[in-house]
Order: C-alpha cells, then structure tokens, then sequence
C-alpha cells in the first residue's frame, strides 16, 4: 500500500513508523525540503548580488573556477548557516530513522532471514565474509550513515539496508516514487526508447545496495536473469529480503565491481545508478575494464552518476555540487567532476564511435525522471 500522508510504498521489509515517528520524519523531510528548495537557491542569488561581477572581471577567461568559488563563498555567511543547517539536517535524518529502525531490527533480521530460507525463494543470495571490503569504503561512513553499508551490526543485520531503504526515499524528496525506483525506470525507458528490440538473456546491476533500481529491470525484460552486486553484507541481505517481499526474482552476491567471478561476456547489459561517486580514481577505470570484460559481444553498458563538469553549469553550479565532497562524507564527488568518462570506456576497450555520454535531459525525454537532480548524466557504451 501506498501511505496516503508520505507516499511512500510500504512492503515486508518495511519498519512500520508509530504516529511520533511519522511526525519526527515528516519533520526531517519537510526540513530538508525548506534548505533545498528555498534557502539553497539563495546561494546563486548571494553570489550574484555579491561577487559575480567581480569574479568575471578576474575570471573571463575560465569561468569554470569552482575552487576559487569555493574560496570566496565559504566566508559569506549566507552559505555558512545554508551548509551547517544542511549538515544537521542529515545528522538528524540518519537519528531519526535509526532508533526507528533499532526497535524492529530483531524482526526485521527474523522476516529476512525466513525470506533466505524459504524452499519457495525467487532469487537467491550469496555473501563472502572473507571479501576485503575497499577502502573508499571503510574510509568514511558514506553519506555519514553510521556504519555506512557495509558494517555488520551483529549476525545476519540488515540494519544498513533497512536505515538505506527508508532514508534514500526521504533523500530525494519523493522523487524517486514510492519504491524509489526512478533511476532505474528512467535509463529502462531510455533503452527502450533507443534499442526497441534489445532482449538481454542477463542483466547485472552493480553497486545495487538495496535494489531500489535493481527491480524494475526483473519487470522491463521478462525472463531476463537478473543479478545484482555490492560490497555490502547488510544491505544485500536486507535487499534479497526487499526483492522477495515485492516477488521480484533477483540474484544477489556480495562481490567488488573491480574484479567479479562471472566469466568473460556473462552479461548483455550492465548498469550502475549513482555507484561511482562513491568509489575512487583508481577503482572507476577498473570497473569500467571489468564490465567490458563481462559483456558479451553486442551487449550495453549504461552508468548514472553525476556528470563530468562540462555537463554542468558554471563555477556557482559546480561549487555547490560540491558541498557533498567536504560535508557528506562523499570525497570522489570533486574528483568523478573533472575525469572524462566517456574517455575512461574507450580506455576500457570500447570503439569511441559506441560511446555516448548525455546529461539528464535524454533521461526525461524518455522517462518522467526526477530522482537523481540536474546534474546527472549517463555514460552509454555498446561492445
């Protein structure tokens, strides 16, 4: 069912809210909406009123100067009390959804665990404790979710991916619908749009952490196999449970992107949504080699993320893109902003003539898509 007050789509795997804790998370979301939609905007117009014209004089030349941007901005107080507020507000989201999901964890690792092993199970599930987890993982709590996703709480947690679940649907302002699926609707209908008879046999989706785009692919290609990767021990069994609650068929494995165990040209479409920016400079070519590696001849690739900064606007708008890499434990943001990543699948083995890069309006044409912001793009590459 679908909650009249937030929308969003309730499931099994779903910890029910009592009436105080709606009320704590619609508080969390409304204010997280306010900064937003109201007070961040007013970060172009400070600069503008303030500093723009100066700035050009200085700057005609190279207008893409986030840094010094950055420079003058972090002193203004306007964006000072705008960044602060945003950093508590994601510090009380991750609080509020927390203790909610604290008190049903013992349920929701029981209801998990039944899913796992049921003789009437859809998909399946396979985890290696012995995985050496990346560093751009265990480095930082992504996002400053505590623990990230990757930290067992105790036996069979699924406490990350629950936490995951409910915040990433809050994070995107509804955006992404009731099962936060959007991102993965969209690039679907783009395919569809652009490849009208492409009928991939397998599909795999890495980085998927709890499958919120993993899914709508078991619905768009009927009879396709799906598989689905991450690092992430909790939240791939939180998203086996997820999968088999909405009776989607979906193989898990908790496996590094880098370096899988599927053989050569395994699949005939790989896909990622909003993985990248949360991997390194050295592990985004190494996983752009390994999907050239696992297609097979004829087959797709499509990545999500956010886009290079030619796809973005000006300093300002790459300034506040920004805000992510210091305050929100996201640090490959800056980075993933100035590598070429149409340059990194040629690299990969791709011919430059199968390799398209476009920004998030192609995405719309195709699909009412709003849950990944303005300043996304897709990197698309056919072997």
């Amino acid at each position: 069912m679908t909650h009249a007050r937030t929308r969003q789509t309730f499931h099994d795997m779903i910890a029910q809210p009592t009436a105080d804790e709606a009320a704590r998370q619609e508080y969390t979301h409304s204010l997280r909406f306010h900064l937003l939609a109201d007070l961040w905007p007013g970060t172009r117009k400070t600069w503008d009123a303030k500093y723009a014209a100066q700035f050009r004089k200085e700057h005609c030349r190279d207008p893409k100067k986030r840094r010094e941007v950055a420079e003058i901005m972090q002193r203004d107080p306007y964006w000072q009390v705008g960044s602060s507020l945003r950093r508590i507000n994601q510090e009380i989201m991750w609080d509020t959804y927390g203790e909610k999901i604290e008190k049903h964890l013992d349920d929701l690792i029981a209801k998990a665990k039944k899913y796992r092993d049921s003789n009437r199970k859809l998909g399946s599930l396979m985890l290696d404790p012995d995985l050496e987890i990346p560093r751009y993982h265990t480095a930082v709590d992504i996002h400053i979710q505590p623990g990230a996703y990757h930290t067992d709480l105790t036996e069979d947690d699924v406490f990350a991916g629950a936490l995951y679940d409910d915040v990433i649907w809050m994070f995107f302002m509804h955006a992404g619908g009731g099962l936060n699926d959007s991102a993965g609707r969209s690039i679907i209908a783009w395919l569809k749009q652009q490849h009208p008879s492409f009928a991939p046999k397998r599909i795999l989706d890495i980085g998927c952490t709890v499958g919120h785009s993993t899914l709508p692919y078991v619905d768009a290609y009927p009879g396709a196999e799906v598989h689905a990767i991450d690092v992430g021990a909790p939240v791939l069994r939180y998203a086996h449970a997820r999968a088999e609650a909405l009776g989607k068929p979906v193989h898990y494995g908790q496996q590094n992107a880098e370096a899988t165990s599927f053989p050569d040209g395994h699949f005939d479409l790989v896909v990622s949504h909003l993985m990248f920016h949360e991997t390194s400079s050295k592990a985004m070519p190494a996983i752009f080699d390994e999907a050239h590696r696992l297609l097979a001849p004829g087959g797709i690739m499509v990545h999500q993320d956010i886009a290079p900064g030619s796809f973005i606007g000006d300093s300002v708008d790459q300034f506040s893109m920004d805000w992510s890499t210091h305050y929100n434990a996201e640090p490959f943001i800056a980075k993933l902003m100035d590598l070429d990543h149409g340059q990194i699948a040629v690299d990969a083995g791709f011919a430059k003539k199968n390799v398209l890069e476009l920004d998030i309006d192609a995405l719309r044409e195709a699909h009412a898509h709003r849950a990944v912001g303005n300043q996304q793009h897709i990197t698309y590459a056919r072997k």
